[in-house]
C-alpha cells in the first residue's frame, strides 16, 4: 500500500556518516544478516572503498516494524556527500519526500552540509536532523543540537542523537522517518511518470536505470518511451534493490526500483529523464 512507504535519502558533508548509518539500518530491519554485514554496504564502486567516499547514489528496500504494529517499506536513497557531486544528490533528492540530514557531533554543521540541505529545502523535502559520533570524546552535542535547532527551528526534543558506528538510537531514526516523511502520491492507473535519478551499464541487460515512480506502473509486458531522447524499449527485467538487484513483476507508483532497458548506451537512457508509456502515454 503505497501509504505505507517511505522514500527518503541520507544528506550530509563527507565523513559525517551516512554510509555507517546505511549499514546500521540496513542490520537493524533485516535487511543484511550480520554474517554478511561488510562497513560501507552500499559503497559497491572499487574507488568508493579505496577512498571511503560515496560517488554513486545507491538505492535500497528495507521493511520496517513501527511503532503503531503496520510494517513499512522504507526506500533508501544515499547521496554523495562530496561537493564535486552535487547532481547526483539533486536527482536522488528528486526522488524522495524526505532527508535525514546527518551532521558530526565533533565537527558541526560544514559547508557542504548547507548546501545539500539547501538543495533538499528547495525539493521541498521535510528535514529529519541526527546528530552523529556522539560517542566521539571531542563530541560537543548541545552546541551543535543548538545550532541545527537554530538553522532548522526543529525543537532540540525532536533532533535524534546517534552514533552509527555503535548502533545507539538508530531505531529512533526508523521510527522517526515513519512519523514525519509524508507517503509518496500517485496513482497506479494514471500515465507512467517515472524519474531516473541514476544508471549503471550491465554487458547482459544494458543500461540500467534506477528509477522512482511517481504515477502509473511498470510491468515485463510494457512498451516504454524516454522522454528526452524518444529511445523506445521493453524492459528486458524490472526489480527492487534488497540490498542487491532483485526482480519483481510489478514496480507501482511510490516503488523506487530498476529497469533493465536493455538499452546500449547510457545517452539513450539519461539521468534526469522521465520514462513514460509507449503509443501517446496509453499503454493499459
Amino acid at each position: 500500500m503505497i501509504e505505507n512507504i517511505r522514500n527518503f535519502c541520507i544528506i550530509a558533508h563527507v565523513d559525517h556518516g551516512k554510509s555507517t548509518l546505511a549499514d546500521r539500518m540496513l542490520q537493524l530491519t533485516g535487511t543484511i544478516a550480520d554474517r554478511d554485514m561488510t562497513d560501507q554496504v552500499l559503497d559497491t564502486m572499487d574507488l568508493e572503498r579505496e577512498k571511503g567516499v560515496t560517488i554513486k547514489a545507491s538505492a535500497v528496500r528495507m521493511f520496517f516494524d513501527a511503532a503503531d504494529g503496520k510494517n513499512y517499506a522504507f526506500n533508501l536513497i544515499d547521496t554523495p556527500g562530496h561537493v564535486d557531486f552535487n547532481y547526483e544528490v539533486s536527482r536522488a533528492l528528486a526522488a524522495c519526500e524526505g532527508a535525514l540530514l546527518v551532521v558530526d557531533a565533533a565537527q558541526g554543521i560544514e559547508a557542504q552540509t548547507l548546501a545539500n540541505l539547501y538543495l533538499a529545502l528547495e525539493a521541498n523535502l521535510t528535514i529529519i536532523p541526527v546528530i552523529n559520533k556522539i560517542d566521539l570524546s571531542s563530541a560537543q552535542t548541545e552546541a551543535v543540537e543548538e545550532d541545527l535547532h537554530n538553522l532548522l527551528g526543529t525543537p532540540i526534543d525532536q533532533i535524534i542523537k546517534i552514533s552509527a558506528k555503535q548502533g545507539i538510537n538508530v531505531d529512533q531514526v526508523l521510527q522517526a522517518i515513519v512519523d514525519y516523511i509524508s507517503p509518496p502520491m500517485g496513482e497506479d492507473d494514471k500515465p507512467l511518470e517515472a524519474l531516473i535519478f541514476d544508471s549503471h551499464y550491465d554487458s547482459y541487460k544494458g543500461v540500467v536505470a534506477y528509477v522512482r515512480i511517481f504515477n502509473g506502473k511498470i510491468g515485463m509486458d510494457d512498451q516504454l518511451l524516454m522522454m528526452s531522447t524518444k529511445a523506445k524499449t521493453s524492459p528486458v527485467e524490472i526489480g527492487v534493490f534488497a540490498p542487491n538487484m532483485t526482480p519483481i513483476k510489478t514496480l507501482s507508483s511510490g516503488d523506487v526500483g530498476y529497469i533493465a532497458t536493455g538499452l546500449k548506451t547510457v545517452s539513450e537512457c539519461r539521468v534526469g529523464d522521465t520514462v513514460t508509456y509507449l503509443n501517446d502515454g496509453i499503454n493499459k
